[in-house]
This record gives structure tokens, sequence and C-alpha cells, in this order.
């Protein structure tokens, strides 16, 4: 169903922390920032310390680094909010999708669905959802207490998820 695959060696399986950024900006041109919720389904209390947009592998001043630094506990949700920050740029599944007049509705590590959404839709010919992918680099710690936390580095992927209702 839903999967992290970067966080699964570190917190002992599938499906146990996952992510959204969410920002009214990207539908509404307004200035309005980031908004970050993390769910953690594991055991570990973690914080999860930066996410880097991998935008051109080959290039990487062309990165994008947001230092998060939000500790979110075992079975717990966290959320931030951050100053706006361009998500959307050297992407070109992006660029076409946002000119196909589709609305961008959250950026996550986990597949969007309506019943994720909590959306009823009677007619699926007046909605769509449509993703574009991008690999990320993300670091967390895992908090363990008295002893030294363990801090890890892995690539993953990320979505970038768009629906579109007709007139």
């Amino acid at each position: 169903m839903l999967t992290a695959p970067a966080f699964s060696a570190g917190l002992g399986g599938e499906d146990e922390l996952k992510f959204a950024f969410y920002s009214a900006a990207w539908g509404e041109n307004t200035d309005d920032g980031l908004r970050l919720v993390v769910s953690n389904q594991s055991n570990v209390s973690v914080v999860l310390e930066e996410v880097r947009f991998l935008k051109t592998p080959e290039v990487a001043d062309d990165d994008i680094l947001l230092k998060i630094g939000l500790a979110v506990p075992a079975g717990r949700y966290a959320e931030t909010e951050f100053r706006y920050t361009d998500l959307l740029s050297n992407n070109e599944c992006i660029r076409r999708t946002m000119d196909s007049n589709w609305r961008l509705a959250e950026v996550s590590n986990y597949t969007l669905n309506p019943s994720v959404r909590n959306l009823i839709i009677e007619n699926t010919d007046s909605f769509r959802i449509y993703q574009c992918v991008e690999t990320i680099s993300m670091r967390w710690r895992e908090v363990k207490g008295d002893s030294i936390d363990v801090s890890k580095t892995e690539e993953s992927w990320i979505l970038y998820h768009f629906e579109t209702r007709q007139d």
C-alpha cells in the first residue's frame, strides 16, 4: 500500500514514516509557506533532519535542501511550517503538468489516492490524479533515549500529486 523505502532499513519495516508537503501558494498564487506533516508509525522516535530534492543528479548546485529538524515521537504525528521554497523547478514533468491546468495538491513519499484524502468521487470522468516522480535524499536520526542517536541518510523517491476537475 503506502511505502517509504528510505526508512525501511532504519526503522524496521515499510510504511513507518510518511510525510507530505503542502502549500496554498501552489494553486492560489500567494506567498504562503510550506507545511510539512509527518506520521511516524514505528516504535522508534526520530528527528527528520533534512530532505534534499535532487533536481539534477549531475549538478548538485540545482538541489533544493530543506533543513527540518522535526522531532516525531514513535507512533505519532508532527508538523511544522517553513517559508515558501520553490520545489517545482527543474523538472519537465512538473512544468508540463502545471502548464496543462492541473493543480498541485501535495508532495509526499507515499502514493496518493482519493481514499487517503477522504474524498468521495462519484464521477471519475470529472476528477483525475496525476503524479510526477523525483529523487530525494533524506537524513534522519533515531532517538534512543539514553544511548547515542543513530543518524542515517538514504535516497528515495517523492511524488508530486496533481489533481484536476473538468468543467
